[in-house]
């Protein structure tokens, strides 16, 4: 098969396409595996549907599927356009519902699906902090220095809660993250959904406006906004190989 190698703000991705819907776990498992493999955060196939352009399996780095993952659709969105599976303007499915993509050269924009609250802000490990899906599951703490992140401390809070865990600092109207995932179960460069997780809470609590900028661990820059309700998520993909194997 033929894989290309995508990385979204340095969330990076391995990403192929095929007529067959099955189990790629250990497909990901392998590919995603850095000394052995091609090495990445996730794996996603594409496969056709009659509900959209297209639907996507996503596999996290250790074989687990999650439902969303934002870095991986605007690197899904920018292969599908590039390789004749969608126009530029593009809708698909995931485990967490229909995804709307707009791609324009390397930078894309995906309107992201709409969040839940599971649990509204809460003290613990002398940090307070708020728990919503965007997609998936994220905890938030919002925080006056960026180096408070503990690696630890995410790791159990990721495994009591079954969420990602974020850290976030808001300075001159930006937010800057740093995010624990889980299935990598570690940091990572960046974590789109959440990204709009601390966007969201940042926003409600009337720290930032309703765009604004956000730089995950790789300091690349990117766009959340909120418009009539909705939320989009705006920045820079980069192919970074094509490889057959």
């Amino acid at each position: 098969m033929t894989y290309t190698k995508y990385s979204a703000s340095g969330n990076d991705f391995i990403i192929s396409h095929s007529f067959l819907e099955k189990d790629f776990s250990q497909d990901a498992i392998k590919l995603c595996n850095r000394t052995e493999g091609i090495g990445a955060d996730g794996f996603v196939v594409l496969i056709p549907t009659n509900d959209a352009d297209f639907k996507w399996l996503f596999y996290n780095s250790d074989g687990s599927d999650a439902a969303m993952c934002g870095n991986a659709t605007r690197a899904c969105a920018h292969y599908a356009f590039n390789n004749g599976l969608a126009s530029n303007k593009m809708q698909f499915l995931t485990g967490a519902g229909k995804i709307e993509s707009i791609v324009d050269g390397n930078i894309v924009e995906t309107q992201m699906t709409k969040p839940v609250v599971l649990k509204e802000e809460f003290d613990q490990e002398g940090f307070t902090w708020y728990l919503i899906d965007t997609g998936v599951p994220h905890l938030v703490t919002i925080v006056d220095d960026l180096e408070k992140y503990d690696h630890d401390l995410c790791a159990k809070m990721r495994y009591e809660h079954n969420a990602n865990v974020n850290f976030a600092k808001i300075e001159d109207g930006k937010i800057f993250v740093r995010t624990y995932e889980r299935g990598v179960e570690g940091e990572t460069l960046a974590c789109g959904t959440g990204m709009v997780a601390c966007f969201i809470r940042a926003n409600k609590l009337g720290l930032v406006k309703d765009t604004t900028f956000v730089y995950p661990k790789s300091n690349e820059e990117l766009t959340l906004s909120l418009k009539n309700g909705n939320l989009f998520f705006k920045g820079a993909v980069k192919k970074v190989f094509v490889t057959e194997i």
